[in-house]
């Protein structure tokens, strides 16, 4: 019986169970957990931020693991076969149905009214169908990535959630060469978004966030220019955008800091004609009040939502692993590992901003 660390409601401690093991159906796949993570959302879940969640559950949406069984002949989406063995990674959302209208007409699958997310929206009840456990069932028709042998576990789960996620975002953002791009949020997301936006071809990147150790770790991966968010006021930090960009503001600012406050603060960080993303506003946090004629029309802004990732997203991140790891070393964002009996610790971790990466290692 495998051991998994569960939330069992809002507000109450992580608890570390024994779970009964899964039935392997044909089409399913048995993982032995090499790493999870704890992100922004395991936060949220925490504080009973999302709506529909069906806890008890077991926390952990990205993941990586090794194959121990599986339910026949299984492969990945490029037809390579999964086999025992084989190290791989998934899509966390499950069953997106590929019939609906915003499936087949939108092309947007993470408004998908049937999807359901591994660590998030499927009850321990369900099965094990979260990281933070010592394995992981992935159901029929899940969709997994068989790792490159050049992508190792611990560089796939630095990236997290936070890559694909800005895979999405930078996808929004349409980085024209030699764009000067400011980004809101040093956490993970906005971590992943300033690096992507270098590979892009950005004639700069601006982070600008908190705490310390987050801006040390956004210079160390090349961004121009780091704003302190403790030490600067509102004001403050568009002006200083404005000096950094003759006067004009950024080309493109990307949002990850999922403070709605931001939200004002970066339309007026933006130039005239701009382009502005919002992708950290994951959970309702609240309004911010936004004169449409100043900040928005007269200013000839254009503003993207970006919510959730699909598969798109996850195997380009592989694939931007695979090519680019060894020159950026997503590893190094890693803070510090946890194990299954420390869950509350992470929890409190992250939400407190004193790591950059909290990842689980269900088997320590």
């Amino acid at each position: 019986m495998p051991l998994a660390a569960v939330m069992t409601a809002p507000h109450k401690p992580i608890e570390v169970h024994n779970l009964p093991a899964a039935k392997i159906e044909p089409g399913g796949v048995l993982l032995e957990t090499i790493f999870s993570e704890v992100c922004g959302t395991d936060v949220h879940l925490h504080h009973g931020r999302l709506a529909g969640v069906p806890y008890p559950i077991i926390p952990g949406h990205v993941s990586v693991g090794r194959v121990i069984e599986t339910g026949g002949a299984v492969s990945d989406v490029d037809g390579n076969p999964i086999t025992v063995g084989s190290v791989v990674t998934f899509l966390d959302v499950h069953e997106t149905c590929h019939a609906c209208w915003y499936c087949l007409v939108a092309k947007a699958s993470t408004r998908c009214p049937h999807r359901k997310v591994y660590g998030i929206t499927y009850s321990a009840s369900d099965g094990l169908l979260g990281g933070w456990c010592e394995h992981i069932y992935l159901k029929p028709k899940v969709k997994t990535i068989l790792l490159p042998a050049r992508v190792r576990p611990e560089r796939l789960i630095a990236a997290g959630c936070g890559l694909p996620t800005a895979v999405h975002a930078i996808e929004r953002a349409a980085i024209a060469l030699g764009d000067i791009v400011a980004v809101q949020g040093s956490g993970p997301v906005g971590l992943n978004a300033a690096i992507l936006a270098l590979l892009s071809g950005a004639g700069g990147v601006i982070v600008i966030g908190d705490p310390a150790n987050r801006l040390q770790a956004a210079k160390e991966y090349g961004v121009d220019e780091v704003i302190s968010v403790a030490e600067t006021t509102p004001a403050e930090r568009a002006d200083r955008v404005k000096a950094l960009t003759g006067g004009r503001g950024a080309d493109i600012t990307i949002e990850a800091t999922g403070a709605p406050a931001a939200v004002k603060e970066g339309v007026a960080m933006t130039r005239d004609g701009g382009r502005y993303v919002i992708v950290g506003q994951y959970t309702d946090a609240g309004e911010v009040s936004i004169n449409p004629h100043t900040e928005i029309n007269k200013k000839h802004l254009e503003i993207r939502g970006c919510w959730g990732s699909d598969f798109s997203h996850v195997y380009r991140m592989v694939n931007v692993l695979a090519r680019h790891g060894d020159r950026v070393g997503w590893e190094k964002m890693i803070s510090r590992e946890y194990g299954l009996n420390e869950m509350n610790t992470a929890l409190q971790d992250v939400a407190a901003g004193r790591v950059v990466k909290a990842v689980v290692r269900p088997k320590g």
